[in-house]
């Protein structure tokens, strides 16, 4: 998992509400467990003109124009502004990993759906919660203007401004320390690889019939 420290990049404004997982990444693509590839189909139904099908080459498909991450202003941008209760719905760890394969690595909102929440602290995705009027606010200045960026400092706990305003945001202290040093549960585990080594070795000795003998 990528670590998480410092981030400045272009944020895309999605303005919509109760934004659900089979939207960021719907149902038919759910069939590959890789983590990677699903970029090209992040809110597939409201990306295309057609219905998207797995394993197709989107390159040719026709895009909707009014949507915003189809929006020149907004390419490249890795930085998603949300509205109320993003990731809500189904619980799949597909929409995260989807988010990342595009190439978010936050997404700011007034409030989250608890799975999706944690699902992003898992796969190396930040979420960052600010008061409705302070995301109202941002809305209000990314569509003003065009290339529009954020700077994240996670170890300070800060979203700053391009006029130098910082907000400070909330987290929980053990989820910032896998994101800082880039650990998922893998990751956390293998930690411990020397003491696990140690534990079988031992069992081994201590308890044969555990392994046929």
């Amino acid at each position: 998992m990528r670590a998480f420290t410092t981030h400045c990049g272009i944020v895309a404004p999605l303005d919509r509400a109760n934004v659900d997982t089979d939207l960021i990444i719907p149902k038919q693509f759910l069939k590959s467990i890789r983590r990677s590839g699903f970029g090209p189909n992040l809110f597939d139904a409201l990306r295309y003109l057609d219905e998207g099908v797995p394993d197709a080459d989107c390159s040719a498909r026709p895009l909707n124009p009014e949507f915003v991450l189809n929006q020149p202003r907004y390419r490249g941008a890795s930085i998603l502004l949300a509205r109320q209760n993003f990731g809500c719905g189904s619980s799949r760890e597909h929409a995260p990993w989807a988010l990342d394969d595009y190439g978010f690595r936050a997404v700011i909102a007034p409030s989250f759906a608890d799975i999706f929440f944690n699902n992003c602290f898992k796969n190396g995705l930040l979420p960052i919660v600010l008061d409705a009027k302070i995301v109202e606010s941002l809305f209000r200045q990314v569509e003003a203007a065009e290339g529009y960026t954020l700077t994240i400092d996670l170890p300070a706990q800060l979203v700053e401004l391009p006029d130098g305003t910082r907000h400070g945001f909330a987290i929980d202290a053990f989820r910032k320390h896998c994101l800082l040093h880039g650990l998922d549960d893998i990751g956390l585990t293998l930690q411990e690889a020397d003491a696990i080594r140690a534990f079988e070795a031992r069992q081994r000795v201590e308890s044969p019939w555990l392994q046929g003998a």
